[in-house]
């Protein structure tokens, strides 16, 4: 989204050409001519720094390079910039050839008309569509339409926890949302809490209004794409998300200063809380702040008793291909190669991304990616697959962003006062689309 959406950035965008692979294009969409041998692409953040993902991606683009004798122009850009930076390269008709994107933005980005569609004979040139995963590859783009992007990262939401912290307090891991909350405000002792949450980033927040309301039954648009943003289950469940800071008090208030999702990371894995909402790929930032694999687990995130067992959305990261490259076989090319079996076998490991190939899906043994997989094939649903589906996430994220505030400077935020910030989310969105 993630968000995202959305992987794990703490820093600004930055550029990080690949040393020894690319010359220097002229920052347009498809720089080269159609005989170039140069691609521009702009990778999303994916591993613990923007440095990282440099030394995991280097390699991978100089074998590509090899193969191919086509050369990489990578640039690594923070998930605070990236969609921006999309959306002002589909505005201008400057940007680059391939490019990353949060597979929520893929009916948004597509309904512009800047990307290659994946027509038959450009499918066929990638490998076929058989070769991804059904719900992969439902997230590139609107339904009942060509897909104008292709699954590169499987990522689904679960439910981190401390094995030390619940067995001291003679805890199992949660089936019910009671039981969660239970727990959680039992393991909020001695300055420390039993969630921590990231209270100021509104894509985070936007993902958890869909998933709770999801839980409710709630939907956020109708058949129609029109939006329904006010809907007691969409109230309720965004009212029972910020009750964590709110009534239940199991997060620290300061969790609403918390504008992105590493945050969050960082209290979990250094025992400043025992539950974290988290995708996948935080086991890299876990492990690399200290705290071990095996000292910590995952479970689906449990719905309210009586609800519905949705525990995320098929989040992940997915491949397009600028329109107006001028280097299209190229840029086919790089995405065959980066959605290959032998290189997603390479970066699904550092980037602990999920599967997103039906052939990797058997070969999969580790219990927790196992577990993650569960949810990502049978408890996640899809995010609204409308064009405005980004226009949600930013009203109804902010919306929120300004309640947790409220609620940590010792407010209260009720019922009403949540259907009202629907409502303005809702006109917002109404308004721009006519």
């Amino acid at each position: 989204m993630r968000t995202v959406i959305r992987a794990l950035a703490i820093t600004a965008a930055a550029a990080l050409t690949v040393t020894g692979l690319a010359a220097c294009s002229s920052g347009s969409s498809g720089s080269g001519s159609s005989g170039s041998k140069t691609l521009t692409y702009w990778a999303s953040n994916q591993g613990t720094s923007l440095q990282n993902d440099k030394e995991v991606l280097t390699p991978v683009l100089a074998k590509f390079t090899k193969e191919t004798g086509i050369k990489v122009n990578l640039q690594v850009i923070g998930w605070n910039d990236l969609q921006t930076k999309i959306q002002t390269a589909v505005t201008s008709g400057q940007g680059p050839d391939v490019v990353n994107i949060g597979n929520t933005w893929a009916t948004s980005l597509q309904a512009t008309g800047a990307f290659q569609e994946f027509g038959s004979s450009e499918m066929k040139s990638i490998g076929g569509a058989d070769k991804f995963g059904k719900v992969a590859l439902s997230t590139g783009g609107a339904p009942g339409k060509t897909v104008t992007s292709v699954p590169l990262y499987g990522l689904a939401y679960g439910l981190y926890y401390n094995k030390a912290m619940l067995q001291a307090a003679g805890i199992t891991p949660p089936t019910t949302w009671e039981e969660l909350t239970a727990d959680a405000k039992k393991l909020t002792t001695g300055g420390k809490y039993g969630f921590s949450i990231a209270g100021g980033s509104y894509t985070e927040n936007a993902h958890f209004a869909f998933i709770n309301a999801a839980q409710n039954g709630g939907e956020w648009f109708d058949k129609s794409g029109k939006p329904t943003f006010t809907s007691s289950a969409n109230v309720n469940g965004i009212k029972r998300y910020l009750d964590l800071m709110q009534s239940d008090k199991v997060a620290n208030p300061s969790n609403a200063q918390y504008d992105n999702a590493t945050q969050s990371v960082t209290d979990f894995a250094n025992k400043k809380a025992a539950f974290i909402l988290n995708q996948n790929n935080a086991n890299a930032t876990i492990e690399s702040l200290g705290m071990k694999s095996s000292e910590y687990g995952v479970v689906a995130l449990p719905a309210p008793k009586g609800g519905q067992d949705i525990a995320s959305f098929p989040a992940g990261i997915n491949l397009s291909i600028f329109k107006n490259t001028k280097n299209k076989d190229g840029a086919l090319k790089f995405v065959k190669y980066m959605t290959s079996e032998s290189t997603q076998a390479t970066l699904d490991k550092p980037y602990s991304a999920l599967p997103v190939l039906a052939s990797a899906v058997s070969s999969v043994s580790d219990p927790q990616t196992k577990t993650f997989l569960d949810i990502y094939n049978n408890k996640a649903k899809p995010l609204p697959l409308v064009p405005a589906e980004d226009q949600f996430e930013s009203t109804v994220g902010k919306a929120m962003n300004e309640m947790f505030a409220k609620i940590a400077t010792g407010g209260t935020v009720s019922t009403s006062d949540i259907k009202t910030a629907l409502q303005t989310a809702q006109d917002q969105v109404s308004q721009a689309n006519g």
